[in-house]
């Protein structure tokens, strides 16, 4: 699947600041990798790049039904390893995945996910 089925959404201009992340030079491929490594993680960054609504979402707008201490780690295995940034608004945080920043270090890899097709029951074990 072509990365122009990727959507591209435009900022708010109100946006609050990034919770920690690695700076676009710092984003190791091994840790990309490791992050993409969990199916439900990768059903995540997929849904983002192809069904976003809006900039960010919050973890309740994937529907999954998990529990929230499980998904917030999830979150922050996304975000620590480079491949989302999340910002906080109130008492929520939202996702997007840093398409440009992984296409500068990693050209093709967004493609990869984009074309992965998620097993049967969409998605991915829970530990």
């Amino acid at each position: 699947m072509p990365s122009t089925a990727v959507r591209h959404h435009t900022p708010p201009a109100d946006l609050p600041e990034p919770l920690p992340e690695p700076a676009v030079a710092d984003i190791r491929l091994e840790a990309v990798l490791a992050a993409l490594s969990d199916p439900l993680r990768l059903v995540i960054v997929r849904k983002l790049l192809l069904e976003s609504e809006a900039f960010d979402h919050t973890c309740g707008w994937f529907g999954f039904d998990r529990p929230k201490s499980s998904l917030t780690h999830h979150f922050r295995a996304l975000r620590e390893a480079g491949v989302t940034r999340q910002r906080q608004y109130g008492l929520e945080r939202r996702s997007h995945v840093r398409v440009d920043d992984l296409n500068a270090r990693f050209p093709g890899l967004l493609d990869l996910v984009v074309a992965w097709e998620p097993p049967e029951g969409g998605g991915g074990n829970d530990e």
